[in-house]
């Protein structure tokens, strides 16, 4: 975006605008009320449909400015920005933080000079509204997408960010599609408010390019009494939803994480008991369905009922010690691929992946397995492996060395891992979890150790403190 944009009150006349423009020679201004938000805009075409020689200097600029005014967030990507002026046709559109200040002004032409036509043909594809059958270009474009932004050396868990928030999108369309669909076939609308949630990768916001679904529903309290007419409802939707996502390469979950099974469908309340229930366990089964579950975020319907269920998820972990350190336990075999010596310890027992690591389940899984206990332990309801960090991080609980490290590590392995599945898909393999640390550089393979060491320094730090100085 373009930096310092030229802002004006709504009760500013608009000969001051337009002298404002003229000295700034830019082509908008934007417009805010007396609390600093935006609530519109004047352009030059603005000026010369609705000012020049038509209304008095003095008028004020809410009388003559475009209201309501699209806008896009700082932190949201570019190819939407692209999409939405393209959609509307426009030639620029304010940039705001989250409460609705304006910090920037982003040109349709800045935008269209970074990005090339290759990745213009690929927004078109992300941004399809179309049929169910449309998305399925979405998923074929993600590939593209992710190999073009690691080309421009985007980090890789900034990718891994934007193909979950592609993916979530996908998730959207969806589930406004079947809604539709049920409701043109007279099974009308949903009795109660919502919220469709999404847990492990998508619900951190770490997906690579192949996620399953792993998806649940918070649904509203209601009366017990309407049960059978309000949860049929949410069976129904559910069961379209999983069935479209599969057919648009969002596969269905081995494991059966999905809202058709009951234990992932649950009314709010239903699901603080069941979480406590969980707690009070202390079993494997327990342990590993909470462990799905905590790194959940909402993807579409109500927010607020995903909120509330966070915050009180968080409240209710960061007391429950004897959960924690039992939530350890069963993760305390999870350790990075390296041997005594420091060095890699490969799969050697499957033909198929001898000599490989799996550097999901030996590496990034280990880490993030244990800033999530330390996240849980001090009541934080930040999801994403890096936000943990960051978090942590602030709370003093990692210094600034460990959180420099951490970043590093989690990158690296992630962008491994990232290049090594678009490679894979590109020569019609098998997608997976496997890299050779032979087709490393040298330089990469030290790198990796390192990072390896990092997450293992990390675990001890995490072993030492929930099975000792705290319980």
């Amino acid at each position: 975006m373009r930096q310092g944009p030229l802002v004006m009150s709504e009760t500013g006349p608009v000969c001051e605008a337009v002298q404002a423009m003229c000295a700034a020679a830019v082509s908008s201004v934007m417009v805010c009320d007396r609390q600093g938000l935006l609530v519109g805009i004047i352009t030059e075409q603005d000026i010369s449909r609705r000012v020049a020689f038509k209304v008095a200097p003095a008028i004020p600029l809410s009388d003559v400015m475009t209201a309501p005014v699209l806008s896009i967030s700082a932190n949201d990507y570019l190819f939407r920005a692209i999409a939405r002026m393209r959609r509307y046709g426009l030639k620029h559109m304010p940039v705001v933080d989250d409460e609705g200040h304006p910090i920037g002004m982003i040109d349709l032409h800045d935008a269209m000079a970074v990005s090339n036509e290759k990745m213009m043909e690929q927004i078109d594809k992300l941004t399809h509204r179309g049929s169910i059958e449309g998305l399925k270009d979405v998923k074929q474009a993600q590939i593209d997408l992710a190999r073009d932004l690691l080309d421009d050396n985007l980090p890789a868990p900034e990718v891994q960010a934007l193909l979950t928030h592609i993916n979530n999108l996908i998730y959207r369309r969806v589930i406004e599609t079947c809604l539709a669909d049920m409701e043109a076939e007279g099974l009308g609308t949903p009795p109660v408010k919502f919220a469709a949630i999404v847990f492990g990768s998508g619900g951190r916001g770490e997906n690579y390019l192949f996620p399953d679904q792993d998806n649940g529903f918070i649904i509203a309290d209601y009366p017990d009494q309407e049960h059978a007419r309000i949860d049929g409802f949410f069976m129904e939707l559910a069961d379209r939803m999983t069935r479209e996502l599969d057919g648009v390469g969002l596969p269905l979950c081995e494991g059966y994480c999905m809202a058709i099974n009951p234990l992932w469908r649950k009314t709010a309340s239903q699901w603080v008991k069941q979480i406590d229930m969980w707690g009070r366990k202390h079993n494997f089964v327990a342990i590993r369905l909470s462990d799905i579950f905590f790194d959940f975020q909402s993807v579409y319907g109500d927010q607020d009922l995903a909120i509330s269920l966070r915050n009180k998820v968080a409240v209710m972990i960061a007391k429950n010690h004897f959960y924690l350190s039992a939530m350890f336990h069963e993760i305390a075999d999870h350790n990075v691929a390296l041997g005594f010596f420091g060095g890699f310890i490969t799969n050697e027992e499957k033909p198929e992946y001898k000599g490989q690591i799996n550097l999901k389940h030996t590496g990034t899984l280990p880490m993030v397995e244990a800033i999530r206990l330390l996240s849980l332990r001090e009541g934080l309801t930040e999801t994403a492996t890096l936000g943990r960090i960051e978090a942590l991080h602030a709370k003093g609980i990692l210094d600034d060395n460990e959180r420099e490290i951490l970043f590093a590590a989690f990158e690296l392995l992630t962008g491994i891992l990232l290049d090594k599945q678009i490679l894979d898909f590109r020569q019609g393999k098998v997608v997976g979890y496997h890299v050779d640390p032979e087709t490393l550089s040298k330089r990469q393979q030290k790198r990796l150790t390192e990072a390896l060491k990092s997450i293992d320094q990390l675990r001890q730090r995490v072993k030492l403190e929930f099975t000792a100085d705290i319980f």
